[in-house]
């Protein structure tokens, strides 16, 4: 034991006198005796905790380095030379069902082999405490017993052989091989769902998906166990509930009895809460409805923790389909109008919801809006537009939502607005693409069958990961962690198992991907820019331009080997629009247009912002786009408190690391205005507010917002409202 123990100690020893180590770890290890002892080695990395701050962050990593010690024996392997009999690792797990048999099937022995001759031990040293204990907890594999059963870079190299197992097998090496450089590099991370589920027995791989709800029976309850078969898996889910009748409306032409929207909205608050996520956690479901909807203020009202409590859904996120219209409204203190779409179906000949404005001040929906103004046989509700955004704002400061969704910016830049448009987004406001309900026929046979025909419609699933910024940009890697990293998320489609069949309709016809980034402020406090500044803004444009560049390039690059999504032909993309409405000119840009017109594009979405906080703790970064909560803070769970430093926190980064809630959020959403337009789907951005903000000031920002081209802004974070990150979106 003491030998095993000696072995141990020399080991972390090692892993800790990085470059420019100057700690005397040989003297604090002597504290602890036998660190084979597991109880020893809880006390080791108890006592490195707590000596972690803003000061000494580097303790982390001795509290990883000791922990990462006990995982290893955990799950079997040699402490010192853990990385060795990978196949037959591999072979153990499989017979015990924690593996997915088709990796045995698709990689011989010498393809294992050859790909054990590739795991880096060292990487595992990449590894903050809260990082590895992340991983280990909510992403390794472990046995029936709960044991770990697999290591950190088993994990990544695992992820890499479910990603690339449909590969040609003249590359299908090469390309396993370069996705476990990006992923065990902490280049990028896949979304929680893959991250969690690839290579395993059970679980899909998406994070996002959206339904939309037709104004029907049978439509609303298919839509409560799509959600219900979504959440069970992992998934979370964005509803539109627009075109359903508004309270009081007719039903078979009677008129007034209608219950609205918020009874469907109780069942879906019962689906989220009762069906949970592979027993990890609740499922997780927003509510979108338009803001002229006779329904809108007790939709607002709906997670307001006081009132009628049977008008209450606090299980649901919501979120609110905005027009320009009304905003425009809103800031010149005009009237706004409600109406029940379903009367305006019956008497317009149209649904209003079906339309946005193609230009900046004019367009169909406007036109159709002000004749159901003026239409003397409409229902409608007068209110002025600005206590309609009360109502918002009132509901955002003590709930955080609901979220912003700008649907005529959105639409207009669609890039599949050809075959389709877009009603809402998804739970983490950062997925835009083609929506539409699904429709039932049922008739019986002679042979006294029932036959159901479901016409399916744009059932939205998004695939997501994410790079690491300050890790990638610092590398000079950027390029090639993308083509990468395309490469994965297009495989995701093809490898990844829905039980929705219209969402498999809808994933094989757009192939949508949603590459996204997190450690943007890590990566402006490594670069020595601050936030307020407009060498911030200047450099999201530049940055985010160049990754935009690289994912279409890669996307083509795909198209050239296995062909394009089947709705390219008629979208922006292949008409050239989409390059004309970003004003790229560029001779570079120039020249992939060109190679999209005549190549295609594998993907008919590329790029989406998710909050990723859960996986961007894993790879040691700042969540998503979001400024730093505090440079130093205390990650909590049901069974932990693990102290957390920003990262590289050091004298020379510090004062670059302003916490968020003392950040002027108009910086925030310049940058992010300058990111947008290089993202052609959305990006998670949320907005950080004191408590006591006054009215006016929330107002303006919003304003500013949708003035700068935004096409959602996700929770209004205020210093008194306790918000639960969404893991689902993570990547």
């Amino acid at each position: 034991m003491e030998q095993v123990a000696d072995r141990q100690t020399k080991e972390i020893i090692n892993h800790l006198q990085g470059e420019g180590s100057t700690k005397d770890w040989a003297a604090w290890l002597s504290d602890f005796e036998n660190l084979a002892d597991s109880s020893v080695r809880q006390k080791a990395i108890q006592d490195a905790l707590g000596r972690i701050c803003e000061e000494e962050p580097e303790w982390t990593y001795a509290a990883a380095a000791i922990y990462l010690q006990g995982w290893y024996e955990e799950a079997g392997a040699d402490p010192v030379r853990p990385y060795q009999s990978f196949y037959e690792r591999l072979q153990k797990r499989t017979e015990d069902g924690m593996c997915d048999p088709e990796l045995l099937e698709v990689y011989t022995k010498e393809d294992i082999d050859a790909l054990e001759s590739e795991f880096e031990q060292g990487r595992d040293q990449l590894f903050t405490y809260i990082g590895l204990k992340t991983l280990a907890d909510r992403y390794a594999m472990r046995t029936s017993a709960g044991t770990l059963a697999e290591l950190p870079q088993e994990r990544y190299m695992v992820i890499a052989m479910k990603l690339m197992v449909r590969e040609e097998v003249s590359v299908r090496l090469s390309w396993v091989k370069e996705a476990y450089w990006a992923l065990s590099n902490q280049y990028m991370t896949v979304a929680t769902p893959t991250f969690a589920n690839a290579g395993k027995c059970h679980g899909q791989l998406s994070s996002c998906f959206i339904d939309t709800v037709d104004d029907s029976l049978i439509s609303i309850y298919e839509t409560n166990t799509t959600s219900a078969r979504v959440s069970k898996d992992g998934g979370g889910l964005g509803v539109y509930l627009g075109k359903i009748r508004a309270k009081g409306s007719s039903i078979k032409g009677f008129p007034g009895v209608s219950s609205g929207v918020m009874p469907w909205m109780k069942q879906l608050n019962n689906t989220a809460v009762s069906v949970d996520q592979l027993g990890q956690r609740q499922g997780a479901i927003a509510v979108y409805l338009d803001v002229w909807h006779l329904d809108i203020f007790s939709f607002l009202d709906a997670k307001l923790n006081n009132g009628d409590e049977r008008q209450r859904t606090h299980d649901l996120f919501t979120g609110v389909s905005i027009p320009d219209l009304f905003m425009e409204k809103v800031e010149q203190r005009e009237d706004w109008y409600l109406f029940d779409p379903h009367e305006v179906r019956e008497v317009m000949g149209f649904s209003l919801e079906d339309s946005y404005d193609e230009e900046e001040g004019s367009g169909t929906f406007r036109e159709r809006y002000e004749a159901c103004v003026r239409e003397p046989t409409l229902t409608k509700q007068t209110i002025p537009a600005i206590e309609v955004m009360k109502r918002i704002m009132v509901s955002q400061l003590e709930t955080g939502t609901p979220y912003m969704f700008y649907r005529d910016t959105v639409n207009r830049l669609n890039p599949n607005r050809h075959k389709g448009m877009v009603y809402a987004s998804n739970l983490c406001t950062e997925i835009m693409q083609n929506m539409s309900p699904t429709t039932w026929e049922e008739e019986v046979v002679e042979d006294g069958k029932i036959i159901t025909t479901k016409t399916p419609g744009d059932y939205v699933v998004c695939n997501l990961s994410s790079l690491n910024l300050a890790k990638t940009v610092q590398a000079e890697v950027l390029q090639r962690v993308v083509r990468v990293q395309m490469r994965m998320l297009d495989n995701v489609i093809d490898v990844n198992t829905l039980e929705i069949p219209q969402a498999k309709v809808t994933n094989k016809a757009y192939r949508p991907v949603g590459l996204g980034t997190f450690g943007w402020h890590h990566l402006l406090a490594l670069k020595g820019i601050s936030w307020e500044s407009e060498e911030a803004v200047q450099y999201a444009d530049k940055l985010y331009e160049e990754i935009h560049y690289e994912a279409v390039r890669a996307s083509n690059d795909i198209a050239k080997e296995k062909g394009s999504y089947e709705k390219f032909a008629g979208s922006d993309w292949e008409t050239g629009a989409y390059f004309d409405k970003r004003g790229y000119t560029s001779e570079a840009w120039q020249e992939l247009r060109a190679d999209v017109e005549q190549n295609g594009l594998r993907n008919g979405y590329l790029m989406a912002v998710a909050p990723n906080a859960s996986t961007s703790l894993l790879a040691g970064s700042t969540a998503s786009i979001d400024p730093v909560f505090k440079r130093m803070y205390a990650e909590e769970k049901k069974n932990y408190k693990i102290p957390v430093t920003a990262p590289d926190l050091s004298p020379s980064t510090y004062w670059y690391y302003k916490e968020s809630h003392l950040i002027d959020q108009s910086w925030s959403i310049r940058q992010n205005a300058a990111r947008q337009r290089h993202v052609d789907q959305g990006v998670s951005f949320n907005i950080y507010v004191q408590n006591d903000i006054k009215a006016k000031d929330l107002l303006d920002l919003h304003l500013s917002a949708w003035q700068e081209g935004l096409k959602t802004t996700y929770y209004v974070r205020s210093t008194s409202a306790e918000l639960e990150e969404c893991e689902v979106c993570s990547s």
